[in-house]
Parts: C-alpha cells; structure tokens; sequence
C-alpha cells in the first residue's frame, strides 16, 4: 500500500526521519557533488580518487566490512565500506542509517577486489534519501506489466534494459535534431491549442479557455501552421512535440503521441522520399543500428540499404490478383474480393476507398516487413491530398512500412486555395451526415493559402513507433515513459 494511503507507514516514516535528525544526519541535503557516474568511474584506473551518488541496491554485512552496489542510470558498481577505512562512530551510524533503497553519496578510490571486482573503497558517505516503501522483490524486476506503465519508476529502477531503452530513445531524438539542423533547417514550435481539429482525419481531444470562453482543440497533427510559415518565407520547418486524437488503444495506437512533421518549399514527394531514405541512414549510422534486427515474436528485419520502391497499385495486384486502380465503384471491387475469397469485418458495407483501405490492410501490409517506400496511391485513398498531374486518379503522396507498420506518410502538398476550401467544404458536409472523423475547415488557413503558397513536400512520422521498431518492440506502451491507463480501480 502506497504510503500516502497508510497511517501505519507514515507513523514509521516520521519515526524514522526524526531517528536520522536525532542523531545528526540530515534526511534530505540540498545537494551533493557528483563528480562521475558509475559508468564513468568503472573506467577509471585502480587509486583514483571518486566522487559519486546512487541508490543502494544490494547490502551484505559482514561485521567490520560491508558490501553494496549502488545504481545510477549508467549501471551498478560496487562498493565497500570498512570500519577501519570509515572511522567506528561512522561506521556504527551507517549501519544504522542506511538501507536498501536509499540514496548515498561516497567518496573514496578505486581498487580491484580479491576476486578482481573494480569497486570504490568508501572514506565518507553522505546520507542523502530515505526509501520508506519496499523495492521491487530482490531486484530481479517486475512481473506485473501494468505496474510497469503505472509505476515507470519502479521498472526504471529494476530493469536496466528498460533504463537502457529510454536513454536510447532520448539519443535517437537528440540525432534527429541534429540532422535537420545539418540539412537547414529551422525548428519551430506551433500551438497545441488549436481552433479547429484539423490538419488531419481524426476525432479531436475538446477543452475550454475559460478567459477567452471559448472551445478549443488538443492538435490533432502540426501541419496548417507550419505550412502557414512556408507562406510566411521559410523554406525548411520541423517540429518535434506532441499530437492528440481521441481515438481507440492498442499496440500500435497511443491517444498521445510524439509526432515529427517537416515541411520544405519547392520539392515535391519524390524529394521528400530521397530525404527520408538519406535521415534513416544518418540516423543508422549515428546510433549504430544493425543491419538486421530481431523483434519479440521472434521474426527479424532487414534494413539494409537501398529500401525497396513498390507503386502501391502494382503491389496489391501483386499479394491479391486485384488491379484496384481499375475499379471505381464499390460493389464490383466488393464482388472481386469475394471472388478471390477474401473477407473482412464490413466488407458488405465500405466504401470504395473503404475497400481499398481494407484490402491493403489485412493482406498486403502485414507482409511488408522490411522497409518498403509506397507510392501511386488511389485518389480515393487520400480524398484531400495533391492529384497528380499527369494522372489525377493518383494522389502524390508516400508511405514508409517497416514490419507492417506505418511509419513515415509524406505527400506533396495542395497549395491551391480554391481547391483546398472546397474539399473542407466537402468535409463539413460529411459531418453534417453524421461523419464524426472529418478534417475542420481553418479559415485562417485558406487565407493564408491566399497570399500565394509556393510547392511544398510535407513529412509526418510516429516517433514512439520508430523507437518500437528499432528497440524490437512491438507495443508502443513499452517506450513511452507515462502511457495513458485508466486511473487505478476504475
């Protein structure tokens, strides 16, 4: 029971933090100076001198000499405390002090053990947390998966793979940066707050700003302001930061997200899609990923370089014997797929793209494992993206699938006011016949269209799906540090 909850356990804390106080320990210093992590320590030679701090992880008393590995994020290291080295009176309080759990600054050097363990030799400790609740059994880690989430701390603490996994995470936002800015371009901060839910299809998040009484809406995707800034005169924009759709949970599916979206004037998909192939190896290169990488169910993936280039039209034709391009009404794609003996949930009612949509979904996509760009996508599919010109039953626009997720969706972007304004206007009417997933009409945005927008190519990437994929994982939920759960016993 969390102690927040527990009289008996915030009676034993007081007790506890008044016994520490007493005796002339202070429970909570304001600082200690950490001059290494254990990481950075391991590497030093025998007799240097250290300083470091960490949670006491393994306690072994053996009367004059006591041993302990402390954590940090870098790893575990052992060190050793004696009588002789620490003074009596200090060592006497130590072991009255100090326990499992608790946080400990040391200082002293280094020297290889008996059995040729590296570990610090302690000549001053300083008490600097308590633990008042029990640490996971032994620390052989946690069992419970919904303690995991609930408890992201906890699974920190226990689990170095995990600790592993965020730092990874981290490193692989980091080299992201670091690449747009070594290609020229600006990063910038767009609203979350947004006045419509638009900029892509999807039921929105709706909140109140009650100074201004007005709706508002969690961003569903950063697209129309950064496009709003190609009009503005910048030529290269990314943003990195959150999105928000009200929509279903699963594996592959988070209410919140951390979402990438690049915009460039002047290039159309085909540049846009050289550019994601050229970021992916940066990115490869910079944080050493093999080649090949396993994933959990035991399947593996092939990342060499250059990825497969497959027109999406051909490639279902190819995995079904269906040529969808040749089909622009429902029922006789419907009686197609019946014929070729393929079922799915709704097939008697979808649509035509809703059909499409399906077909690809549960029969082509889940066989794309390795790193597959699509591209020649049926209009139906994307009923608001840029036609082609040359075809105009084709939008412009690609996809990047690794391990039958969707990873990358760029397109090159419509720019024509006119034409934007009428497919919002074609949206409202969907809504007004009960669609509840519909992108809003921004009139903000269409004047901004208006001052003359130049061609564009627009990029947008699920962050928490590529850490998945190169992690081998395939829940997003294991590399997002707070997924959202429902609150504990409802």
């Amino acid at each position: 029971m969390e102690l927040v909850d527990n009289y008996d356990q915030k009676k034993n804390a007081t007790r506890i933090l008044d016994e520490l106080r007493n005796s002339g320990v202070n429970p909570y210093p304001e600082k200690f100076d950490k001059q290494a992590t254990l990481a950075q320590v391991r590497e030093l030679e025998s007799g240097t001198p250290v300083a470091t701090a960490g949670r006491i992880v393994l306690l072994r008393t053996m009367g004059k000499l006591t041993f302990a590995h402390i954590q940090d994020f870098s790893g575990r290291m052992q060190i050793v405390v004696k009588e002789d080295s620490l003074g009596k009176e200090k060592y006497t309080r130590f072991l009255k002090v100090f326990g499992l759990g608790d946080h400990v600054g040391c200082k002293g050097k280094i020297f290889i053990t008996k059995v040729g363990e590296k570990s610090i030799l302690v000549d001053e400790l300083v008490f600097l947390a308590k633990s008042f609740l029990k640490m996971p059994e032994k620390w052989v880690g946690i069992k419970d998966q919904e303690v995991k989430y609930r408890q992201r701390y906890l699974d920190l603490i226990a689990h170095p793979d995990t600790m592993k996994a965020f730092i990874f995470r981290s490193d692989l936002i980091r080299h992201i940066r670091e690449f747009y800015w070594k290609n020229d371009f600006f990063e910038v901060e767009t609203p979350a707050l947004m006045h419509q839910a638009t900029g892509a299809i999807a039921r929105p998040y709706i909140t109140k700003n009650n100074a201004l009484d007005i709706d508002l809406f969690l961003r569903i995707s950063h697209e129309l302001p950064l496009k709003e800034l190609i009009v503005g005169g910048f030529d290269r924009v990314f943003e990195l930061g959150k999105a928000f759709r009200n929509e279903g949970v699963d594996v592959s599916h988070l209410p919140e997200h951390t979402h990438l979206e690049h915009y460039v004037a002047y290039w159309n998909y085909e540049d846009n899609m050289d550019f994601t192939e050229k970021m992916f190896r940066y990115l490869f290169e910079e944080l050493h990923i093999p080649e090949r990488i396993s994933t959990e169910d035991g399947g593996s993936i092939s990342l060499g370089f250059p990825w497969r280039r497959e027109n999406f039209i051909d490639l279902v034709e190819k995995e079904t014997g269906i040529r969808v391009g040749d089909f622009h009404e429902a029922d006789a794609l419907r009686l197609e797929i019946k014929n070729k003996k393929f079922h799915f949930e709704g097939i008697d009612t979808l649509s035509l793209a809703g059909l499409v949509d399906n077909l690809y979904k549960k029969i082509v996509r889940p066989r794309l494992i390795n790193p597959t760009f699509l591209y020649y996508y049926p209009i139906e599919l994307q009923p608001l993206a840029r036609r082609n010109d040359t075809d105009p039953n084709i939008a412009d626009q690609f996809q990047l699938v690794i391990n039958g997720w969707e990873i990358v969706k760029a397109y090159s972007e419509l720019v024509d006011p006119l034409d934007q304004e009428q497919r919002f206007m074609g949206q409202a009417d969907a809504k007004k016949k009960g669609a509840d997933e519909v992108m809003e009409i921004d009139r903000d945005y269409i004047k901004a269209m208006s001052y003359g927008m130049p061609p564009i190519s627009g990029f947008g990437m699920g962050v928490d799906r590529l850490v998945a994929l190169l992690l081998g994982k395939s829940n997003l939920r294991d590399v997002v540090l707070f997924p959202l759960l429902r609150p504990e016993g409802d």
